[in-house]
């Protein structure tokens, strides 16, 4: 759990490194410019690190499945060489359905180009397309499907076969192994619902205002609480906080 947890705080630190930095120079400048291939950095760091991200949750939703429903089989299971050889073909399956097309569409941008976003944002920049673009929208769609529906309707499966396991045990032991998935299941649900919500939602139309809080909240503040998320459901952390302080 904890080396998929760092993986997970690494991604975070990506995404906040490539969105972050330039919101804020942004903010403090008059001149708000990016150049064409900063631009094309942003927005296929963002989707390689978020697509990641996403087949990871599903990832630490097996992990929890085995811990709690096949505890014996979990040192065979999930042994080191089987996490190393995973974390890897995550990133392999990523940049092949992400990157890869990505760099093989072709689209004529409008000059000169406005993005009206703080970031460049793949459903900000089909805003800047001079031609017909139905087979890229298509395409991103087919990728969100694979990328997106598919991990979270395995994290369901998951956590279905957890609750099933849990139930027919002891009580105790049933609040011991329903704490330990409590921060997973809310990240689950920041994560894939601000997403699914960016590209399959109204914003997805492309309503730009709603777009730009959606990934404010996607891409800038999940990123921020999940470490706070993961800390506050330490045992370390909750006894320091509730320990009295000494004058």
């Amino acid at each position: 759990m904890y080396f998929f947890l760092c993986i997970l705080s690494f991604m975070d630190l990506c995404t906040s490194t490539a969105v972050v930095p330039k919101l804020l120079a942004d903010t403090l400048s008059t001149q708000r410019s990016i150049s064409l291939g900063a631009c094309a950095l942003q927005l296929y760091t963002v989707l390689l690190v978020s697509g990641t991200e996403s087949l990871l949750l599903a990832l630490m939703a097996y992990d929890r499945y085995v811990a709690i429903c096949r505890p014996l089989h979990y040192p065979v299971l999930m042994s080191w060489r089987t996490c190393h050889c995973l974390t890897a073909l995550m990133w392999i399956v990523n940049f092949v359905i992400l990157i890869i097309p990505g760099i093989s569409m072709s689209m004529q941008l409008c000059y000169p180009n406005h993005i009206n976003h703080f970031m460049c944002e793949t459903l900000a920049v089909f805003q800047l397309a001079c031609e017909d673009i139905f087979g890229n929208k298509v395409l991103m769609l087919l990728t969100c499907f694979i990328d997106l529906f598919l991990p979270f309707w395995f994290v369901i499966a998951s956590y279905g076969c957890i609750i099933s396991s849990v139930l027919k045990v002891h009580s105790k032991r049933r609040l011991k192994a329903f704490s330990t998935c409590t921060s997973h299941i809310t990240v689950v649900v920041l994560a894939y619902g601000s997403a699914m919500m960016l590209y399959f939602g109204p914003s997805s139309q492309y309503s730009t205002k709603h777009g730009k809080y959606l990934s404010v909240f996607s891409f800038v503040i999940c990123p921020s609480l999940n470490p706070l998320i993961y800390t506050l459901n330490n045992k370390d952390v909750k006894s320091t906080m509730r320990r009295p302080k000494k004058n």
